[in-house]
């Protein structure tokens, strides 16, 4: 993949537009199924967003992307990914098993007691903790996939809480 989200059928860039433009065509490419990838990065650029994934390997057991059916072979070490970027205080999931692997790791950076991991956010909803020597909220958003079921408009309505 070229950038986060590219797939035509994923909301996420539309949810983006009707956010910052109200527009959910903003980074859409006139009279063509893709997306702007010059426009995306240059927006995300701009407003300070990084993208990455909780997982470094995966093996797909299945011929689609359902959490169900994905096996982590490798879990990306957040440490040393904030490391790079000292003023992020903001981390984003979307998907169970992407919650559940920064679940872990925010537990263990932040010295919480064994069997008492860091509160897990409500989707919409943060939690708050302190780990990798910094105060961090994790946010929890909904998918921004087709096949998961709420309308466009409710799914901007959940990621606009991330910028107020």
């Amino acid at each position: 993949m070229d950038f986060f989200y590219p797939n035509w059928i994923n909301d996420f860039w539309r949810v983006m537009g009707l956010i910052f433009f109200d527009d959910k065509a903003y980074f859409e490419v006139k009279g063509e199924k893709r997306f702007d990838k010059e426009r995306i990065a240059a927006f995300a650029e701009q407003r300070g967003f990084a993208f990455y994934d909780t997982a470094s390997k995966v093996n797909r057991l299945k011929d689609n992307a359902s959490d169900n059916f994905l096996e982590i072979v490798e879990p990306t070490d957040i440490g040393a990914l904030l490391g790079q970027m000292p003023d992020c205080r903001r981390l984003v999931t979307t998907g169970s098993k992407a919650s559940e692997l920064l679940q872990q790791q925010l537990t263990v950076a932040s010295g919480s007691a064994e069997g008492h991991p860091v509160e897990m956010p409500t989707i919409g909803s943060y939690t708050k903790v302190h780990a990798y020597e910094r105060d961090l909220e994790w946010f929890r958003m909904p998918s921004t996939s087709r096949a998961y079921p709420l309308a466009l408009g409710k799914k901007a309505d959940f990621y606009r809480r991330l910028f107020e």
